[in-house]
């Protein structure tokens, strides 16, 4: 049987933007120049996702029950604790590496491999940070905006980050392909149950969806780089970079 590890699209994705960078519409913003592409790119991941993943995810939230469903979610958020020790390490956070490496040693064991959350309640702070937050850390700018097939928003610098950060998951590690596949499967309903509020939200409060999530990615993305504590200056250049350039109709 053959394996293909769905991490690997932002790999294809982010060469297939190189290779047409050239390409890039006049037009478009600086921080999205290749909006056209992306919201084609959106418009497929949406209709893949209202007659997929949505639908199965919705069964699977009416199915389970909540201590399951949470227990799964607990495993996999245990399993990233490790990416985001090895990146708060990188950044210099001795503290908060020492306390994500704790976290998952305390759920690993008494926490049944992760099932359930033992180290919040120890005082052990959840922190969530990854490879395109360490390279932002390192001085390294987003680059432009990329919506991913299947895999939703992203930039340049965040794509190349993922790739990284699966080095640190259970995907490599696990030779039995049935397995692999299986434990990502679930990892992706898990995932998408758990943001059928956010989507609802989405359809209510955003007049243009693909807009209102490219700005908020990008808006949160610069947050986290700084910890919440983005510099002012910072932020309004990313306004400044989302606004399409004026074109003269002479």
């Amino acid at each position: 049987m053959i394996s293909i590890n769905p991490k690997y699209l932002a790999a294809i994705a982010i060469s297939s933007l190189a290779l047409i960078s050239g390409c890039a519409s006049t037009s478009a913003s600086k921080a999205d120049p290749f909006e056209g592409m992306n919201r084609a790119t959106y418009a497929f991941n949406d209709v893949v996702d209202e007659n997929l993943f949505k639908p199965v995810a919705k069964g699977y939230q009416k199915v389970t029950p909540d201590f399951f469903r949470a227990g799964v979610t607990n495993l996999f958020t245990n399993i990233g604790d490790v990416a985001t020790a090895l990146n708060n390490l990188l950044q210099g956070k001795g503290g908060d590496a020492a306390s994500d490496a704790g976290r998952f040693f305390v759920n690993s064991t008494l926490g049944v491999l992760g099932l359930f959350d033992v180290a919040t309640p120890m005082g052990l702070e959840k922190h969530n940070e990854d490879f395109g937050q360490t390279l932002g850390k390192w001085g390294l700018d987003s680059g432009p905006f990329l919506m991913l097939p299947l895999m939703g928003p992203s930039t340049l610098r965040d794509g190349s980050g993922r790739l990284v950060d699966s080095f640190a998951g259970y995907s490599r590690y696990v030779d039995h392909i049935p397995t692999r596949n299986s434990a990502f499967g679930v990892e992706v309903i898990d995932l998408r149950a758990n943001l059928l509020g956010a989507s609802s939200t989405l359809d209510t409060a955003a007049l243009d969806k693909y807009q209102f999530i490219r700005d908020a990615y990008l808006q949160r993305r610069l947050r986290n780089v700084y910890d919440g504590k983005a510099p002012q200056e910072k932020l309004d250049q990313l306004e400044d970079d989302l606004v399409p350039p004026k074109v003269d109709k002479k």
